[in-house]
């Protein structure tokens, strides 16, 4: 599909009503979706929306991260450990 051709980028067979500002293709009147005042296609759209939601909900802990907590605590403790056996000794 050749974009400025006048036809819908999804329904080549409608005429197109407007431009998508985010992909700048051409979208029919059941393509487009005003969000924000401006005119999206629905791929477009959704990518907006998903940006907006923010950063996937944090999980609890799993296996892998108490795993990584442990060997954190275990680095930390060692190197106190060895410095104040340095000190002393």
């Amino acid at each position: 599909m050749i974009q400025g051709s006048g036809r819908c980028h999804y329904h080549p067979e409608r005429a197109g009503l407007g431009v998508c500002v985010e992909c700048r293709r051409v979208i029919c009147r059941e393509c487009t979706t005003q969000f924000e005042g401006i005119n999206r296609c629905a791929s477009c759209l959704g990518r907006r929306l998903q940006a907006l939601e923010g950063p996937a909900e944090r999980r609890e802990w799993t296996l892998g991260s108490g795993l990584l907590a442990m060997a954190g605590l275990g680095l930390v403790w060692g190197a106190v450990y060895m410095t104040l056996h340095l000190v002393t000794g």
